[in-house]
């Protein structure tokens, strides 16, 4: 097994809802848990994978929950970049990650073992990845490099989001067989082609984005089968509206996403995959993310002068809430620290959500227990700090 550490953990009580917040990393630099779409458990539940800027290069570790020890799973000094390109095999202990956005590769969870799978094609770049429910295919952003015109850095400030949306790129998702070593294009247009999330019970079902400002892609949110290489718009758009940020509900039959209607009222919505049994509803308070196991309880983020976690409860027809589950402080400065919760049931069954924020300057992973919501204090009256 690789290098393991000391436990950093350290916990205090919310200032505002009372509750106590698990603080899982404490070393002086960033460390953020993976992107909200992607599960970093496993061991049964038992460890958590995360990223880490130590000694001046990002790497993944794990990070068992009970007793905080920590684990080194690579020792790159080129390591991934992003949170949203790390992804865990659902069947067998390994991760996938791109590395500088050239190369994808896996790490055996156990041993630490690191081989390669893919390298970037010749004039294309790599964007995020998933594996697929089944454990056999893992499924990558492929796009066409245009850093000769384009300046882009998107991890810190979004630089060239809108010009390289508006360059129409080349962008395919390819699928590499983890069995063979194989790889083949799934899908190809003219669009870039982001968020490429893989159902967490569907062997041959991703969604995909066409990514790029909310307000001028006509259509975000699309289904792909994976092997006839067939893509439709989940949820088709109309005009004047943006949503997006779609996520799998742990059934792995259901999408949640949130954006805004052509009236300009921000909701919150949820659609099975081969759009049927689509239901919106309207939503007071924005947040930058949400997440949810289901549509029951969702959490939101806040966002920039708004820095809670804010948890919404359905009922019915309608969604009570929010409910201040903690402040968090975030920044949101850079990808890195973005608060980005996600919502999961831990190995004893209780409903835990983990977040990164950086309230100390650092950003750091976080762990709150979600406590019963009429206990929670209510948005609009929280209580004196």
């Amino acid at each position: 097994m690789s290098e393991t550490f000391p436990s950093e953990q350290s916990s205090h009580t919310d200032p505002v809802s009372g509750v106590t917040v698990r603080q899982l990393t404490g070393y002086r630099a960033h460390s953020c848990h993976l992107y909200f779409t992607n599960n970093g458990l496993w061991d049964g539940g038992r460890r958590m994978v995360f990223l880490s800027d130590r000694g001046n290069a990002s790497n993944l570790f794990s990070i068992e929950l009970a007793g905080g020890e920590i684990t080194r799973l690579t020792d790159l000094s080129v390591g991934p970049e992003s949170p949203d390109s790390i992804f865990l095999n659902p069947v067998r202990a390994e991760c996938y990650f791109v590395v500088a956005r050239r190369e994808v590769r896996a790490v055996e969870l156990r041993t630490g073992r690191v081989r390669k799978l893919m390298d970037a094609p010749d004039g294309f770049m790599l964007g995020n990845l998933s594996c697929t429910a089944d454990g056999r295919t893992v499924c990558v952003a492929v796009l066409e490099d245009l850093s000769d015109r384009i300046h882009m850095d998107l991890q810190h400030g979004y630089i060239g989001f809108r010009e390289y949306y508006e360059a129409r790129p080349l962008c395919r998702i390819d699928a590499i067989d983890l069995d063979g070593g194989r790889a083949r294009t799934a899908w190809r247009e003219q669009a870039w082609v982001g968020h490429v999330n893989t159902s967490p019970a569907l062997g041959d079902v991703l969604t995909f984005c066409h990514e790029g400002p909310w307000e001028l892609v006509g259509q975000r949110m699309w289904r792909l089968g994976i092997s006839a290489g067939r893509a439709e718009p989940l949820r088709p758009q109309a005009g004047g509206e943006a949503v997006g940020h779609e996520y799998w509900f742990a059934d792995g039959q259901r999408v949640g996403y949130h954006g805004k209607r052509a009236d300009g009222v921000h909701c919150f919505g949820a659609i099975r995959h081969d759009n049927t049994e689509g239901r919106e509803w309207p939503f007071g308070h924005y947040s930058m993310h949400f997440h949810s196991i289901d549509e029951t309880l969702i959490v939101g983020d806040g966002q920039p002068g708004q820095p809670y976690l804010l948890l919404y409860r359905f009922a019915g027809d309608r969604y009570e809430g929010p409910r201040v589950l903690a402040c968090h402080r975030g920044s949101f400065h850079v990808q890195m620290v973005h608060v980005h919760p996600r919502m999961f049931r831990d190995a004893g069954g209780r409903t835990c959500v983990v977040y990164t924020a950086d309230p100390q300057g650092y950003g750091q992973v976080h762990l709150v227990e979600v406590p019963a919501f009429e206990s929670l204090p209510a948005l609009e009256e929280p209580p004196r700090r």
